[in-house]
């Protein structure tokens, strides 16, 4: 029994166009709500400006956020295949760039999995260093077949924070992205204490320290916590990704960015 011809020539040639991008990293999260996209678009951000040239992918079909937290929301694209530059070092891509505004994505499996296929084929990265995949939360359809897409030495970030039912799911998705055989460059707890805006001082709302034992338990590496801060706030609804400030938070994620470095 032989598979499907043209399912055969689409993944050779997503195999070919992923193989020009030296490193692709999945970012990914057992739920939603953890701030997933937040650290996408900062990773990719803070890597460009560290001279990389870096393109970041916004997979999450349901919820297509990249744009709006780069400034870039309701903007319209006539193709696929032309990511849209940001810097001259970063570019984006997102479903949100085709579809009609607020409009939800109604779509079964199958019309899922070819609109990922689509991007992955169509969008033309050239030779790049880093993609940054922004994926959908949990370990579903989309999760599987973006990661199993992406190349076979393809790397991973978790995203969690630190409360213990977002640590379960997150234990979850660092299993399977090793059942996947995507190397898992480490973890990071979002959302790790709050720093007042008068003070400076840091409440821990949601605990904190959790992923960091969570890694020791999963033999995996720590890239560190993210502080909840108001620059955050602020950077996702203007589109100017806080890593570019000064704030606690953007010494926090650079620091994350010199471990992940450091993995690679």
């Amino acid at each position: 029994m032989h598979g499907n011809p043209n399912l055969e020539e689409r993944k050779k040639r997503i195999t070919e166009k992923m193989s020009k991008i030296k490193h692709r990293i999945a970012v990914m999260s057992g739920k939603g709500g953890v701030g997933k996209s937040t650290v996408s678009v900062n990773l990719a951000y803070g890597l460009s400006l560290r001279g990389y040239k870096v393109g970041i992918l916004d997979a999450d079909l349901h919820g297509p956020n990249v744009p709006l937290m780069l400034g870039r929301e309701g903007i319209k694209l006539p193709s696929i295949s032309m990511p849209l530059p940001i810097t001259d070092n970063l570019a984006i891509s997102s479903l949100s760039f085709f579809v009609p505004d607020n409009d939800p994505i109604i779509w079964r499996g199958p019309q899922k999995m070819g609109a990922i296929s689509e991007m992955l084929e169509g969008i033309e990265w050239g030779e790049i260093d880093f993609l940054v995949v922004d994926l959908p939360p949990g370990t579903g359809d989309e999760t599987l077949s973006i990661a199993q897409n992406i190349g076979p030495d393809a790397k991973a970030v978790v995203v969690t924070t630190p409360q213990d039912v977002s640590l379960l799911d997150s234990r979850r998705t660092v299993k399977f992205s090793r059942l996947l055989n995507l190397k898992l460059l480490g973890i990071v707890e979002n959302m790790s204490g709050f720093i007042c805006p008068d003070c400076g001082k840091e409440v821990n709302i949601f605990k904190k320290g959790g992923a960091e034992k969570m890694a020791e338990e999963t033999k995996s590496n720590f890239l560190g916590s993210i502080p909840m801060d108001a620059s955050i706030v602020e950077a996702g609804d203007t589109g100017i990704p806080y890593i570019g400030t000064d704030s606690m938070a953007a010494k926090k994620m650079n620091s994350i960015i010199t471990n992940l470095l450091d993995q690679l």
